[in-house]
């Protein structure tokens, strides 16, 4: 359950500028954006600065942490200046009630299923947003999609592919409506499909099986057995693959976060717009999950579902904690936090959407070859096991949320 809270919020002046501030205008953007240069934002609350696609490329090779706001810089600012009382939304969330439902649902969760998608995606040279191989790997998810809908017609899902007119890789959006609320509150739930290599990023080998293969398969699998069980949600369900998400989420050499590469490996544009363009509509959400690698466990550790604490709801957190103890057999735990845009949940709460991200092991225990060819199912420590559980979260997310 939803409840609004009035809560007065008092900006200074206007939350547009500082004094310190330099305003950017719309002029400014369009003449540097054509250009090639992008807009990055480094910090939460910082001013971002522009850089040349040389100088992007260079820090996404480095896992710099950043967000690009190249294409949602004017519309953030115009919510938050919108006005000085800002509704904000208190989130509560009742127990898991619907077991006898989804009981069956996740008992269908196919590991060769998942592995089968995983062969396919990884076989793409890379995944890189504005590579070629990028835009085939989205497209194939479309039609993964399409093909499941197609099986399931009665289901009156859709899908299609969100258009981002500045690079080739395209987001893809799978909508399930709600039955008795269609214009109700929407869950959401999203992964990020690019990856990235070493070296030239347009033609380096990227497998990025745990990064992000593991989250997008995980996805296609719980949407498949939910339209297999004939989920039938109240309000509306959506399953969302973003291009060009975060790299911050990787911190090969980083100490107290991951690493990202911008568009999930560029700096989370895809989720970015999609989440931007969602609150200008005034789009209501009543929650959103993100998978971003669930597969490798560090070896000598236990197997551990862990929430991110930072840029996430406590409240959401807390239930799905709750679903992981009903539905599937992983233990979970608050991971130490992933640091400034490590993936596309922040794109979510950033805008005031209550979002969270159970990572695949505490954020200390990272896997150590994302971001490199050896991204592969054959690193040590690499579970299929671990990685199903995510499977049945997510089914069980969309199911509890939804109904």
């Amino acid at each position: 359950m939803i409840y609004p809270r009035l809560l007065a919020l008092v900006f200074a002046a206007c939350v547009l500028s500082s004094s310190s501030a330099r305003e950017i205008t719309t002029e400014e953007i369009k003449e540097k954006a054509a250009l090639g240069f992008h807009l990055l934002s480094f910090a939460a609350g910082a001013e971002p600065v522009w850089k040349s696609e040389e100088e992007t490329d260079a820090l996404v090779s480095k896992h710099a942490h950043f967000i690009d706001v190249t294409d949602t810089y004017e519309d953030d600012l115009a919510y938050k200046a919108a006005s000085f009382v800002k509704e904000l939304l208190v989130v509560s969330y009742p127990p898991p009630s619907h077991q006898r439902e989804i009981a069956p649902i996740i008992g269908n969760v196919s590991l060769s299923t998942m592995q089968g998608y995983l062969t396919k995606l990884t076989s793409f040279n890379n995944r890189y947003y504005k590579a070629p191989s990028g835009q085939e790997a989205s497209v194939w998810i479309r039609n993964t999609v399409a093909d499941v809908i197609t099986q399931y017609p009665t289901s009156k899902a859709s899908v299609s592919l969100y258009v981002h007119p500045s690079w080739l890789q395209n987001s893809i959006v799978a909508k399930i409506p709600g039955s008795v609320n269609p214009n109700g509150a929407v869950t959401i739930l999203g992964a990020h499909m690019d990856s990235i290599g070493g070296g030239d990023l347009m033609t380096s080998r990227a497998p990025g099986a745990d990064d992000d293969g593991t989250g997008t398969v995980n996805l296609l699998e719980a949407f498949r057995v939910l339209m297999k069980g004939e989920f039938r949600p109240a309000t509306p369900v959506e399953f969302h693959w973003y291009a060009l998400s975060p790299l911050a989420m990787y911190g090969l050499s980083c100490s107290y976060y991951m690493c990202r590469y911008s568009g999930e490996e560029a700096g989370l544009r895809g989720s970015g717009a999609i989440a931007a363009d969602y609150k200008k509509n005034n789009v209501q959400v009543k929650s959103m999950l993100q998978l971003d690698m669930t597969a490798y466990v560090k070896p000598g550790t236990q197997p551990v579902i862990a929430f991110m604490p930072d840029y996430t709801n406590a409240n959401l957190t807390e239930f799905a904690g709750r679903l992981v103890d009903t539905y599937t057999t992983a233990k979970w735990v608050i991971s130490e936090p992933c640091g400034y845009g490590c993936s596309d949940h922040a794109s979510w709460h950033n805008r005031d959407y209550p979002a969270i991200l159970p990572f695949e092991g505490l954020f200390s225990n990272i896997n150590k070859v994302i971001h490199t060819p050896g991204d592969t199912v054959n690193v040590t420590g690499f579970s299929w096991s671990h990685s199903l559980e995510y499977a049945k979260l997510a089914a069980a997310f969309a199911y509890e949320l939804g109904a």
